[in-house]
């Protein structure tokens, strides 16, 4: 039976090209994070090659005043990525992975990104997670919409029902085939997916393979479920469409206006404009009441006298970060209502499974919010520690070459992501194994019209 069953779903014209339409895809979608992959990495190594020859040339260029030269001087933090990001690129094609600081203000500088093509942006880029969240269930729609209806509109599902040992059976059949077809596609690219990236089968590999298997599931026994209502074709597709058009458009939509709105963030605005004035209005204030503000937040740096002459850089880097300190409220404000935007769209979407799934990928991946506001943090530390490093050797006119410059090179950030099982998996399989008990409920009907 399965043989017919199969010769049946195959002989459909339309079947076989969409089939070879979501394969197609995959394989570009694949073929495209590799591509991203190798972008990331040459924009690693030439972040790399450019601090060194970087800070060679300034150490040449100002080599009697440290002061000066650090003015200039890059210092690279790099956020390190997973080959994972291939198959989900989240945030990491909108907020720069590479932060190269210097030793001045720091919130002028942390938000710097790359130049981007702002239609490549409002396109965006295809990645597998996007075919497996977005495309794999209107392949599953295609195949299953009239599971029954095809047979009852045919005029055969009374000869079928008369002859066939069990309707329900026979229907478990016909979706069991189609049900292999979708998995089919899915198990090649990810063996291309394997076999074209340098994946390693860790953790959070598999359970992103886990997890795509699950999401796949859920939308099929949603579809066993619509078919089991026994009604007509049209009405099955435009049903179940429309349950899609909600569930990977409209909600997750809703969801975001609704917190842009319940977590506003005009701190984003205050935070450039008090970093900006309260740097730039110190050039108006007396020196004392600057190194006042400077030395109670660093007492150690009160050793160092301030000198008569009208310019220092013990002054002026008292300035640049007192600009920061006075901005800092505002900034963790900032990040603080962000951190509560991707909280509280993390619960929402136990009820909406694409935007459960693709902030799952995004964190197997190290593309979501929350590493990049992490890589954040950790950027903040690595220019307090590049500050704190120079601070005394500015202060106290250290001779630039006596310093090994060699021995600053590119420092990384990376994370590992913790996998909570339960969060992970529980909201799917439970709206899959609930879909599918409904579905074979709902199904028993059909010995009436045997």
């Amino acid at each position: 039976m399965y043989r017919l069953l199969t010769k049946q779903v195959l002989r459909s014209r339309s079947t076989v090209i969409v089939t070879l339409f979501v394969l197609a895809l995959g394989i570009v979608s694949v073929l495209m994070g590799e591509q991203f992959l190798n972008k990331q990495q040459r924009a690693i190594d030439e972040a790399a090659h450019y601090q060194r020859e970087h800070i060679q040339q300034n150490a040449q260029w100002h080599a009697d005043d440290l002061g000066l030269l650090l003015y200039y001087l890059r210092f690279t933090f790099i956020n390190s990525f997973d080959p994972l990001t291939a198959l989900s690129i989240g945030q990491r094609d909108v907020n720069s992975s590479i932060q190269r600081v210097t030793i001045r203000g720091l919130e002028g500088q942390k938000y710097d990104t790359d130049l981007h093509n702002p239609a490549n942006l409002q396109v965006g880029n295809l990645d597998l997670g996007f075919v497996i969240i977005y495309l794999f269930p209107l392949l599953i729609i295609a195949f299953t919409y009239d599971l029954l209806s095809e047979e009852k509109e045919g005029g055969t599902w009374r000869l079928v029902a008369s002859q066939a040992s069990s309707p329900l059976l026979y229907l478990g059949y016909k979706l069991s085939v189609r049900v292999g077809l979708v998995y089919a596609v899915w198990f090649l690219l990810w063996v291309f997916a394997l076999l074209r990236l340098p994946l390693s089968l860790n953790v959070n590999t598999l359970v992103f393979i886990g997890l795509s298997g699950l999401y796949l599931a859920f939308w099929l026994a949603l579809c066993a479920w619509a078919v089991s209502w026994q009604r007509s074709s049209s009405f099955n597709a435009l049903s179940l469409l429309s349950v899609w058009v909600i569930l990977a458009v409209l909600l997750p939509a809703s969801l975001n206006s609704l917190l842009a709105n319940l977590y506003p963030v005009p701190e984003a605005l205050s935070t450039m404009v008090e970093q900006r004035d309260g740097y730039h209005e110190k050039w108006d204030l007396e020196k004392e009441t600057t190194m006042k503000s400077f030395f109670a937040e660093y007492p150690q740096y009160q050793k160092y006298p301030l000198p008569e002459a009208n310019f220092s850089w013990l002054w002026y880097y008292a300035m640049q970060h007192m600009g920061d300190a006075e901005s800092r409220q505002s900034s963790e404000a900032m990040r603080e209502k962000i951190r509560q935007r991707e909280q509280a769209s993390r619960v929402a979407a136990w009820f909406i499974p694409p935007l459960h799934t693709q902030l799952l990928f995004n964190d197997l991946a190290q593309s979501s919010l929350d590493n990049y506001l992490s890589f954040l943090d950790e950027t903040e530390d690595f220019h307090e520690k590049m500050r704190l490093y120079f601070y005394p050797k500015i202060f106290e006119d250290a001779s630039v070459g006596k310093e090994n410059w060699e021995s600053f090179t590119p420092e990384y950030f990376a994370e590992t992501p913790e996998v909570d099982w339960f969060l992970a998996f529980a909201p799917l399989l439970l709206l899959t194994v609930g879909l599918f008990a409904f579905a074979v409920l709902n199904a028993r009907k059909l010995k009436a019209l045997e």
